[in-house]
């Protein structure tokens, strides 16, 4: 982009936590975006202060917790909350004709039907997992559970730092899918979500997840494909939020004058057939 160019207007929520963070500094680092507004939570102690405060960036916008208040003047929002507040955010969006780049996870099936009917009216990347790596691996994924269908009994195993509410993470659950269509399984039917006493034999054709909660570990992630005398393990690991950070940034830039519809990250990196 040329410095004649116009910006993408940035608006990041949750802009106190350790990912609203992470996205303000790759907004305000990135030279093809500026930050245009920052949401927090009611009774937040942001509220007021300059969105670089805890940087030590002075960013010129207003930490604000009323939405329609604090979109005022941007063209996408980029979203790493909890559903709820995502959600709400997602009415006003809509209301505004604002694009959104949705990375919360552990939405309930009313939620999920909630961001495709406002898709229909503006722009939505949606993924669990912002990563460029991780959508790499979810393509590698696709191939392996085709090649590895038979033979192979398949885990999943994931790990994230001790504050996560939701396991497995989304990540984990949009890998369990790509391998399961991949070889031709149904997720729901086939899924493990828990071991303890005693549980018999391992079933053929299931799908089993493995959760580890603890210490700051940003988001590790293993499929374990394992037949006779061989293991095939797929493994991404991320030591920074910074890379689900510019990710959500080439969503933002993919965003810019698209058409509404619910789109991925396999859409922003080109990984569709």
């Amino acid at each position: 982009m040329s410095g004649s160019a116009a910006k993408h207007r940035v608006a990041i929520a949750g802009c106190g936590g350790r990912m609203g963070r992470a996205l303000i500094e790759a907004t305000m680092a990135a030279p093809d975006c500026v930050l245009s507004g920052a949401l927090a939570r009611a009774g937040s102690a942001l509220l007021g202060q300059d969105a670089g405060a805890a940087l030590g960036l002075h960013t010129g916008v207003q930490v604000l917790a009323d939405p329609r208040q604090g979109l005022s003047g941007s063209q996408c929002l980029i979203d790493f909350t909890r559903p709820q507040a995502t959600l709400e955010h997602l009415d006003v969006c809509e209301s505004l004709g604002l694009a959104m780049v949705i990375g919360t996870t552990g939405f309930d099936p009313v939620g999920l039907r909630r961001i495709d009917e406002a898709a229909r009216r503006i722009p939505i990347v949606f993924s669990p997992n912002m990563s460029v790596g991780v959508n790499v691996v979810l393509k590698l994924l696709e191939q392996a559970g085709q090649a590895l269908a038979t033979g192979f009994d398949i885990e999943i195993i994931e790990a994230h730092h001790r504050h996560k509410v939701d396991a497995p993470s989304g990540t984990a659950l949009k890998m369990g899918e790509a391998v399961a269509r991949a070889a031709g399984r149904d997720l729901a039917r086939d899924a493990v979500w828990s071991r303890h006493g005693h549980t018999g034999e391992r079933e053929a054709g299931s799908i089993g997840f493995s959760v580890v909660r603890g210490g700051d570990i940003v988001g590790d992630h293993t499929v374990l494909f394992a037949g006779t005398g061989e293991r095939i393990e797929i493994t991404h690991k991320s030591s920074s939020r910074a890379t689900y950070a510019e990710g959500s940034l080439r969503a933002v830039r993919f965003l810019a004058g698209r058409a509404p519809g619910l789109y991925d990250m396999h859409d922003v990196l080109g990984l569709k057939a």
